[in-house]
């Protein structure tokens, strides 16, 4: 008989990313092991496998979530009915609170993906690409010329955007002088008139 799932199984499957996360960014990838893991989560080893068989597995599980946590967020405040301008604004703020308290999340997503096997780095590139291409669309919008096939731009300028954004957890502290919401205008501003000289 197929044993039942407990009722808190995605409550402490969240947990055990999280501390794992934690581990992952601390100590590398590769230095890091699932005792450490085990005993940041503050569960039995045993346990940590009933969950993910490997350090592999955890890896994935981490970038996955991250990642579709991301993407459910820029899907709920993508708002095509909006006026292009705003509508990148409001992504770009997605982006930025979607990253608030995932720095180290962030970090194994940006160093672990090599650790992936085929299947993995195409679900994961799946994810990206949905949430690129939200940016894309909206970037096209504002200056069309961007999806010239002579000069083709708008992917360019698009992973710029991402350049900044996903590079801000090595700056940013939260409580500063500069807010999340200050820097989402000081974001969208830069592409905005950026994008107006980019021929």
């Amino acid at each position: 008989m197929a044993r039942t799932r407990a009722i808190d199984f995605e409550e402490k499957q969240r947990a055990i990313l999280t501390s794992a996360a934690a581990v992952f960014a601390e100590q590398g990838m590769d230095k890091a092991s699932m005792s450490q893991v085990a005993q940041q989560a503050n569960v039995s080893k045993a346990l940590l496998y009933h969950y993910y068989p490997s350090k592999d597995a955890l890896i994935f599980g981490i970038i996955h979530s991250h990642l579709a946590d991301l993407d459910a967020a820029v899907e709920a405040a993508d708002d095509e009915a909006a006026e292009p301008k705003a509508r990148l604004r409001k992504l770009i703020w997605a982006v930025l609170d979607n990253y608030r308290g995932a720095d180290d999340q962030h970090k194994v997503q940006l160093n672990g993906t090599s650790a992936l096997n085929d299947v993995q780095k195409s679900e994961i590139r799946a994810i990206e690409k949905r949430i690129v291409g939200r940016f894309s669309a909206v970037l096209r919008d504002i200056n069309p010329q961007l999806d010239s096939k002579k000069r083709p731009l708008l992917m360019p300028v698009t992973m710029s955007l991402f350049g900044m954004l996903n590079w801000v957890y090595l700056w940013f502290r939260d409580g500063g002088a500069i807010t999340r919401e200050d820097y989402a205008d000081v974001a969208t501003t830069l592409i905005l008139e950026g994008i107006k000289a980019v021929k």
